[in-house]
């Protein structure tokens, strides 16, 4: 055994040394390199451009295909542009980009680096839940079922079909005694449900509805959306104008809610940096953004690139938030457990 022992010393100790050797003699050709600094220019201004639309994103105008708009949903994926320019710069041997690199790192820390901490907590009052199950489902009862083995308490569906919504009914009756349909979105409670009517989002048809829950805790008035599709068309860029007025609609409804605690559940077609959606979180706070871990992104369910699904909230404290498993649905559930008292 000390023979073994000493052959892996001997072995390890090489290691180190070789690779001792390779970074000083990577170091000695830097030094010896006059065009270190001169290299790379290209990279280091790459690297600026990508600091300044982070930091600038609000300022980039709308009015051209909805551009601003495009980039804050798509903003947190900006960060690619550090490693690969870090890579780069050290193919190139350019000081200059390894210098510039640590901008667009620094800004992307600051804005989004505080999501991969996890802030999700124990407890909660109640558990909540929303999930697109799209109006192409192949197994509406499969989906039903996953839903109600979470364990939530209030369930929120949004893209339901006149054909699927007595499947979802007949699958969620065990479980969720009181519910309502209105147009393509429903409600499924485990507690009574009073006041349920549509919220007029400036459609022309139903696509929100709003209801008091009567919790063991108090009642919540729980608002359940789905906003327009966007679209990225290249003769039209970011087609978002019709989910624009309609975001703003509901949160003129939020807004005038008379009940204190509000909880929004719904495919708001947008993310929480997305400008369009302020009349909605210049009010509410996103339960993955106060209590999440990580970036909950939740569309598409093979490859998520967005979280477009949303859990808000008024007068209410999140305690956690999640994205729940995928169902035969083109986004994945998500949910959320919060404080009422």
């Amino acid at each position: 055994m000390t023979q073994e022992y000493t052959a892996r010393s001997v072995t390890a100790g090489g290691e180190k040394h070789r690779t001792g050797s390779r970074v000083r003699t990577l170091l000695a050709r830097w030094r010896g390199d006059r065009d270190i600094w001169r290299r790379g220019i290209v990279l280091a201004l790459l690297a600026v451009v990508v600091a300044v639309v982070m930091i600038l994103h609000a300022q980039i105008p709308n009015q051209i295909g909805n551009l601003g708009s495009l980039t804050e949903t798509f903003l947190p994926w900006l960060g690619l542009f550090v490693p690969l320019i870090l890579v780069l710069a050290l193919v190139r041997r350019s000081v200059t980009a390894l210098i510039a690199v640590l901008l667009p790192a620094v800004v992307w820390v600051n804005l989004f680096g505080g999501l991969l901490a996890g802030k999700s907590g124990p407890g909660g009052d109640l558990m909540v839940a929303t999930h697109n199950v799209n109006a192409e489902n192949p197994d509406p009862q499969g989906t039903a079922h996953a839903l109600a083995d979470s364990g939530a308490e209030v369930v929120a569906l949004e893209e339901l079909t006149a054909e699927a919504v007595p499947v979802y009914e007949d699958a969620l009756a065990a479980t969720y005694p009181y519910h309502s349909v209105q147009g393509t979105v429903g409600l499924w409670s485990k507690y009574p449900m009073t006041g349920s009517r549509p919220v007029d989002i400036k459609l022309g048809w139903v696509r929100a509805l709003r209801s008091t829950v009567d919790t063991p805790h108090g009642q919540v008035a729980v608002v359940v959306a789905h906003l327009p599709s966007v679209r990225v068309k290249l003769h039209a860029g970011f087609t978002a104008n019709q989910r624009d007025k309609s975001a703003d609609a509901l949160g003129e409804a939020i807004a005038a809610e008379p009940l204190r605690r509000v909880i929004l559940l719904g495919d708001l077609n947008g993310t929480m940096n997305d400008r369009s959606l302020n009349a909605i979180t210049s009010q509410m706070r996103s339960t993955q953004g106060a209590a999440g871990d990580g970036y909950g992104f939740s569309w598409p369910a093979g490859f998520p690139l967005a979280r477009i699904d949303q859990i808000m909230v008024k007068g209410v404290e999140p305690v956690s938030s999640w994205t729940l498993p995928r169902t035969d649905s083109d986004h994945l559930p998500i949910a959320a457990r919060v404080e009422l008292r």
